[in-house]
């Protein structure tokens, strides 16, 4: 039971890192990994939470921008795992898109505001920690609390779909930068949700193939978000080029349906992932 992708309050989940690990070890998941959006503020907390007999994997997911294979761009995410957290470039990148997130929620929040929604910016940022990775939904969550939306779900829907009248792009690392950085951090990278087509375009599979020779260690294969014949798409570019294989939850808590290891990684590609690692330790035992 291994699930190499999850997310807690420290981003834009609804659990705690502690109820997160709570959640896990009920859920007889015996491999789990943090990783929150841009931000490893989770860290300790999982740490201290983690009882014997559950691994923890620490990473976090970052926003990164990637070529599309044809002759454009668009948002992609990267997983990275077991990089140092204290690499001044790694600290410094994560800062930056920390700080682009929170100016696209407000930006996203004033639009709304315009439009006649009872939600602004300000208000948006003033539920938020200070430096905290805001997002999405964080948007949809104040929807609900405001009566607008029934769920988070919903507001993803309706209003703040990428192709919606009060979405706003943001900063993003270029992808090949942010591979070469969580290498540097002594860390493992993982492309994360390559084809999930709803969430909008993709990447053509050339692409992948030019980020493996680039340095990509992985790919993530198994998600929810993946239709089965894109998974064997991505299974075969995995064995084409070498890259490791994984599946994972993508878990969010309340703000998304999925459910902690829905989806799961074979313990042969983590370990050897694992052993590609040489920033910090897989904590185990």
């Amino acid at each position: 039971m291994i699930d190499l992708h999850t997310h807690s309050s420290v981003s834009d989940g609804t659990d705690s890192p502690t109820r997160l690990i709570e959640k896990a070890v009920a859920a007889e998941v015996t491999v789990l990994a943090l990783t929150d959006h841009d931000t490893t503020a989770g860290w300790d907390e999982a740490a201290s939470a983690r009882p014997s007999g559950l691994t923890l994997v620490r990473g976090a997911e970052f926003s990164t921008e990637s070529d599309d294979g044809r002759g454009g761009t668009v948002t992609a995410h990267l997983l990275g795992y077991l990089f140092r957290p204290d690499d001044p470039e790694v600290v410094a990148e994560q800062e930056r898109v920390r700080g682009a997130r929170r100016e696209r929620v407000r930006a996203m929040g004033d639009r709304m505001a315009a439009g006649g929604l009872p939600i602004d910016g300000e208000a948006l940022l003033a539920r938020l920690p200070d430096d905290s990775p805001a997002g999405r939904p964080h948007i949809g969550q104040a929807l609900v609390d405001a009566g607008v939306v029934g769920s988070v779900p919903e507001a993803f829907e309706e209003l703040l779909r990428k192709d919606g009248p009060y979405y706003v792009e943001k900063y993003n690392t270029p992808m090949t930068r942010a591979i070469a950085m969580i290498h540097a951090a002594g860390g493992v990278a993982v492309f994360a949700h390559p084809f999930a087509r709803k969430r909008g375009a993709v990447v053509e599979p050339s692409v992948i193939r030019d980020l493996a020779a680039a340095g990509l260690d992985g790919v993530e294969v198994d998600h929810s978000d993946h239709v089965p014949e894109d998974r064997a798409v991505l299974r075969d570019l995995a064995t084409e080029t070498g890259l490791l294989v994984t599946g994972s939850s993508d878990y969010h808590g309340a703000n998304k349906t999925t459910g902690i290891a829905v989806e799961r990684t074979h313990p042969v590609m983590f370990e050897a992932l694992a052993t590609r690692a040489t920033g910090v330790e897989v904590l185990a035992g």
